[in-house]
């Protein structure tokens, strides 16, 4: 695989990992009020009840909307969207300072002040509108600040749509850390010199795109009647994960999650690790992705495993398993590679007809011996002495053959210090019988059939 093929199976990779974790819905606390209208209030915040982390924490929620809505705690601050990622969405209004011939109309200071919550100093604008206008904004909560930006211009041709490069429309930053604001505006001639297209100033704070500044904007009269989307930044506590990490009692992240120092304002927040997704606040919140399922990487076999996930090819096939990688292609045998199967093959042929002859050779052996046996016995007189030992068990008189085995183990082999005598015909030797008896057994010195 080329660098290109690599870098790409990368990006894909990670595009499908954020698709997935942004489609994981935030979870209540468990019996606790999930949603606001169509707000989800994932844990830690929570609608009271032992069901947000702190008080901070606290949603209302207004039944007498319709849909209901949710506000941050108890005051008028609307509640638009609630990320685990450490960010909410509020709603807020534009601070306004309008004229007419007679000098200024009306004028409307606008802000906010936090008490645990700073405002985003990566996510946010301040931005002002008008054509001869002063606009600032400052504050002293958690980080004392003033800043702003001027606007002019002298007729609508002047302004550029979608451009708040200072003309009809100006934006700054947001300093680090601030948990309120204050929106002021001033206008060096009272907006004399543009009253027909520009009565009024505008001020707001607004989440960083989602404002378009219009020219049409500078003589909208009902301007000062919108609202703007804020993102506040949130943490859990006023500790860093170190600290927090020694009172585990009160340690919020739960297993298979992270915690992760915040960037903006004292605390931490909790994420789940790799290959996991959901609510790391919550007990067994963080559960496995089954990328198996989801991402369908594989050409081959997928194996989901807890965080992770490998590919493998079937038996009889070869490669990586990816579908942008090598995929699973028959294994190709060659010569070389089938010589040693067949040696195999071979000698398991030959050992095992070597074992079956041997075993027809032993049984066809054993066959013959006994046989023999039998004909010796029987050309010795064995059929006359059986038929002998019958008639004299008839009246009373008892006798029995023994085999050569049983005689061979009576004398010890026919042992030297078994021998109590010798003669003509044979030597004479003291058996003891297995059930204890002792005899005398004669061993014929020659062997004559007749």
């Amino acid at each position: 695989m080329d660098l290109r093929c690599l870098l790409k199976e990368i990006a894909t990779f990670a595009v499908n990992l954020t698709i997935l974790a942004t489609c994981v819905a935030g979870h209540a606390k468990p019996g606790c009020q999930s949603k606001c209208g169509n707000l989800s209030i994932p844990y830690p915040f929570g609608t009271g009840n032992g069901c947000n982390i702190s008080i901070n924490f606290f949603i209302t929620c207004n039944t007498t909307f319709n849909p209901p809505k949710a506000f941050l705690t108890t005051g008028d601050l609307e509640v638009l969207y609630i990320s685990l990622d450490g960010y909410l969405r509020i709603q807020t209004a534009a601070g306004y300072d309008c004229y007419n011939s007679s000098g200024r109309s009306s004028y409307q200071i606008r802000g906010i002040r936090l008490a645990k919550f700073p405002i985003s100093h990566t996510k946010n604008k301040f931005t002002a509108i008008g054509c001869d206008t002063y606009a600032y904004v400052q504050g002293s909560l958690g980080h004392t600040y003033s800043t702003g930006c001027l606007t002019f211009c002298y007729n609508t041709s002047d302004g550029i749509n979608g451009s708040c490069s200072g003309i009809g429309c100006c934006q700054t930053v947001i300093p680090k850390g601030v948990r309120g604001y204050s929106v002021r505006l001033s206008s060096s001639y009272n907006h004399s010199y543009v009253l027909d297209f520009n009565p009024c100033s505008y001020g707001f704070v607004v989440e960083d795109g989602a404002y378009n500044f219009s020219v049409s904007h500078l003589a909208d009269n009902s301007f000062s009647n919108k609202t703007f989307p804020i993102i506040l930044d949130w943490t859990i506590g006023n500790q860093t994960c170190k600290e927090a990490k020694m009172h585990p009692l009160n340690y919020a992240c739960k297993e298979n999650s992270a915690c992760i120092d915040a960037e903006n304002g004292p605390g931490y927040l909790c994420k789940c690790v790799y290959g996991f997704q959901g609510n790391p606040y919550l007990l067994h919140g963080c559960q496995d992705i089954n990328e198996c399922d989801k991402l369908k990487p594989c050409s081959g076999t997928c194996h989901n495993t807890p965080g992770s996930y490998y590919c493998s090819c079937p038996e009889g096939f070869e490669g990586d398993g990816w579908k942008n990688g090598t995929g699973c292609r028959p294994k190709v045998v060659t010569q070389s590679q089938s010589f040693p199967v067949l040696v195999v093959a071979l000698g398991v042929s030959l050992l095992s007809s070597l074992l079956f002859s041997s075993w027809v050779y032993l049984g066809l052996k054993q066959r013959k011996l006994t046989k023999l046996k039998q004909q010796n016995f029987q050309q010795n007189g064995g059929t006359l002495l059986r038929e002998q030992l019958s008639k004299r068990e008839e009246c009373g008189e008892t006798a029995k053959i023994f085999t050569a085995e049983e005689l061979k183990n009576a004398t010890n082999n026919y042992h030297d210090s078994r021998i109590v005598g010798r003669g003509g015909q044979g030597t004479v030797y003291k058996g003891i019988l297995s059930d204890g008896r002792s005899v005398a057994i004669k061993k014929s010195i020659i062997g004559d059939q007749n």
